[in-house]
């Protein structure tokens, strides 16, 4: 059995342009597309009081508004729909388990209520292990493309840690969709350095040189299993955050890891997938790793 693509939708824009993305990638994978809801029973006293069976109509039209979308325009996928009752974070969880992928849709910088800073999106990259992709309208548009032939997927790499399935996920995504992968590993010299200002310029250099190195070695095995896709390395000096985000302009996708803490408080985002999700403007997949 093909274990699908799942989208997490809410009702606002957002969600809809990740219902669409989500629907290219299962057509990619040649996977079957879930669409759930989290009927999540408003526990807010701030919130004003909603009758039930109201809020509960409500959700199913917003499910049966986005999958017969999808499934007018996709006529070819398999589409599926279903509303779910709990926490939107446990619910969307319970349903990545069996994904391939987990997509949803967010509204991005400021917004306090959206997938991304609020609660939910927050609380559910850090719950599973699925990869997930957060998705953002380009150009403001609440459907309709969000992607485009010819960009590059953009991974950041950390030449220090062996994280296999961020660059599994990076090659295997731009390997179905016939573009490149450009890998991104930011750098600087040690504090320490900044006291001497009468350092040899050679011994920059000779750092780089062994960055540049240790990337092209850890992208050589990949290399080889997908040789058709072009990969470009990009050793660049600064934050590492700070040269994914700026690569990541032009990017089909934007990959980036997520190390694997088991903690009683939950998940854990390193500081470079945090800035990514919250400034990037492509979607971005997390990958979780050891």
């Amino acid at each position: 059995m093909i274990r699908p693509v799942t989208v997490g939708v809410d009702g606002f824009p957002e969600s809809r342009a990740a219902a669409d993305w989500a629907a290219k990638e299962a057509l990619l994978r040649e996977a079957p597309l879930r669409v759930v809801h989290a009927d999540e029973w408003p526990r807010v006293p701030a919130v004003p009081p909603v009758d039930r069976e109201e809020h509960q109509r409500w959700a199913d039209t917003v499910l049966d508004d986005v999958s017969g979308e999808l499934r007018r325009r996709y006529p070819e996928l398999a589409v599926s729909a279903r509303r779910l009752t709990g926490r939107a974070a446990a619910v969307l969880a319970v349903e990545a388990a069996d994904s391939q992928v987990l997509v949803l849709g967010s509204r991005g910088r400021g917004a306090l209520e959206g997938f991304l800073l609020g609660s939910v999106g927050t609380a559910t990259v850090g719950l599973i292990d699925t990869p997930v992709v957060l998705v953002r309208p380009r150009d403001g548009a609440a459907t309709g493309s969000v992607d485009q032939a010819g960009r590059d997927v953009v991974v950041g790499v950390d030449i220090h840690e062996t994280a296999d399935a961020v660059l599994a996920f990076a090659f295997d995504e731009a390997a179905r969709r016939g573009c490149g992968v450009r890998a991104v590993h930011g750098w600087s010299l040690p504090f320490a350095f900044s006291y001497a200002p009468g350092l040899d310029p050679g011994v920059r250099q000779e750092v780089a040189d062994g960055i540049a190195g240790a990337l092209a070695e850890r992208l050589r095995p990949w290399r080889g299993l997908y040789p058709s896709v072009k990969t470009e390395e990009r050793v660049l000096v600064g934050a590492p955050a700070e040269q994914v985000l700026h690569e990541a302009t032009d990017a089909e996708l934007v990959v980036v890891g997520r190390r694997i803490r088991r903690a009683p408080v939950g998940g854990h985002l390193g500081h470079v997938a945090h800035a990514v999700l919250h400034h990037a403007t492509a979607p971005v997949a997390v990958i979780a790793h050891d």
